[in-house]
């Protein structure tokens, strides 16, 4: 036995959030191309279906009640949410397909989306659409159809290929080294930190056997990306990922004269909602691309990835950029 949904009408909703919206019946015509009486009824139908007085009518001029300013931020965020829905199918291609990948944001624009032209070519007709993800989250449900992440136990459930070491080393632009005088020690520059790892330059300290006065202090960002921009300006020396800053090494930008650690590490993954071997079409020539990318070979065959195994001694956080 079917059940009928208790959902007002779409037009009734639309006349109601605009009128919401403007504070007026008239306004909210003048935008739908509707008469003010017909905006009146349409609110005045939808009142009757909920059972509640959604405005306050004090001669030609209208009020929201409480009940209705609460409904207006509901149906405002559904209809907005409906909208991008809608327009997302509607910009999908006739012959092809798309794919949904969560990843985070400088992972993706500082190495994925450099290299995603190598997969453009191979897969024309793939569209390949790319969100930001700071934590881990349930992948089924989610509408994505792979992430790329670190390691993490969270992802409990899901299946990890590894891809990537992310091995911090501390950078800096020519410059500062040069108004530090000669042979500046690390403890002698400001020091650049990432909000999420407040305690990697202290790690990095004592795994290389230099002394740092006090590890904290210097300022923070959110991202990578914020702290190696930060580093070229000459803002000071920040703790990132060597694979994001090759360019500004090899063209000098940043330089690196400190040692390298991996105390500092994290593993980067694909994270599937089922085994490669089950994976079809799109997402298996995505997840073999990368792959192939990450490995700096040709794309593996099919079965060959396995779950991904944390490396002992590596240091692991939920955060990533």
């Amino acid at each position: 036995m079917s059940i009928r949904r208790k959902i007002p009408s779409h037009s009734a909703l639309l006349a109601f959030e605009a009128a919401a919206r403007h504070g007026s019946f008239a306004r909210a015509a003048d935008e739908l191309a509707r008469t003010e009486g017909a905006v009146s009824r349409q609110i005045g139908r939808l009142e009757a279906f909920l059972g509640v007085v959604l405005f306050e009518r004090v001669g030609n001029r209208v009020r929201l009640l409480p009940n209705g300013t609460r409904y207006a931020v509901q149906v405002r965020e559904i209809l907005d949410r409906l909208e991008r829905d809608s327009l997302y199918l509607m910009g999908q291609p006739v012959e092809g397909a798309s794919l949904d990948i969560a990843a985070t944001p400088t992972f993706a624009t500082r190495w994925l989306i450099p290299r995603l032209k190598h997969f453009q070519d191979r897969y024309p007709n793939i569209t390949v659409h790319i969100a930001q993800c700071m934590e881990p989250f349930l992948l089924a449900g989610s509408g994505f159809d792979a992430a790329i992440h670190f390691e993490h136990p969270a992802w409990a459930g899901m299946h990890l290929h590894p891809l990537l070491e992310e091995v911090l080393i501390p950078v800096c632009s020519p410059s500062l080294l040069a108004q530090a005088g000669a042979n500046p020690s690390l403890d002698d520059l400001p020091r650049l930190h990432r909000r999420q790892n407040p305690d990697a330059w202290q790690t990095y300290a004592q795994a290389v056997g230099i002394a740092l006065t006090n590890s904290a202090i210097g300022a923070r960002y959110d991202l990578h990306g914020m702290l190696i921009e930060a580093a070229i300006a000459g803002l000071g020396v920040a703790l990132v990922p060597r694979l994001y800053v090759g360019a500004e090494l090899e063209d000098g930008r940043l330089v690196a004269p400190w040692p390298e650690d991996t105390a500092v590490s994290k593993n980067f993954c694909l994270v599937l909602p089922e085994p490669m071997a089950l994976s079809q079409g799109p997402i298996r020539a995505f997840a073999e691309w990368l792959l192939g990318e990450a490995h700096g070979s040709e794309a593996p065959a099919p079965g060959t990835c396995s779950r991904g195994g944390g490396r002992p001694g590596v240091i692991a956080t939920p955060h990533s950029a």
